[in-house]
């Protein structure tokens, strides 16, 4: 048996924005949002929506911070290659979608592969009314450094 244990940062990323600067007017009309953008990514594949303060308030000992109003992971996988089994680990993503204080808060783990962290700020701050959502470079490969293919 061998055994082996890693300690690595995770860097977030993290966006917050007031209502009235967002082109949504709930957080789940943000969730289907993000719901869509990874459905209709061919490197991505939709897994499941996470009521993250359901799950909370439902146990017995579950304590959620006063200001949290709504909580959502959006569970997904990106992926062109599985290099060893040790990347399952970090897989799959999940973006954070949480409504605290009346604000929007949008945050995800940075993946290892600096093309996905692109496409995923991309989504998040296509959220901002004065954001012009835009495609990454739809004819390249997906391989590190290029721009993940476009739907």
């Amino acid at each position: 048996m061998k055994q082996v244990v890693r300690e690595i940062a995770l860097p977030i990323f993290n966006i917050e924005m007031e209502f009235t600067e967002c082109r949504f007017d709930t957080i789940e009309a943000i969730v289907s949002y993000f719901e869509e953008q990874v459905r209709k990514h061919r490197a991505a594949r939709y897994i499941a929506t996470f009521n993250h303060l359901q799950h909370t308030t439902g146990l017995a000992e579950g304590i959620v911070a006063d200001d949290i109003e709504a909580a959502y992971n959006i569970v997904f996988c990106f992926g062109f290659s599985l290099q060893d089994a040790e990347q399952l680990a970090t897989r799959p993503r999940s973006i954070g979608v949480c409504h605290c204080n009346g604000r929007i808060s949008v945050s995800f783990v940075e993946a290892p592969m600096p093309v996905a962290n692109a496409l995923m700020e991309q989504w998040a701050k296509s959220l901002l009314l004065d954001e012009k959502p835009h495609l990454l470079n739809p004819g390249r490969s997906g391989q590190e450094g290029d721009a993940l293919p476009a739907p």
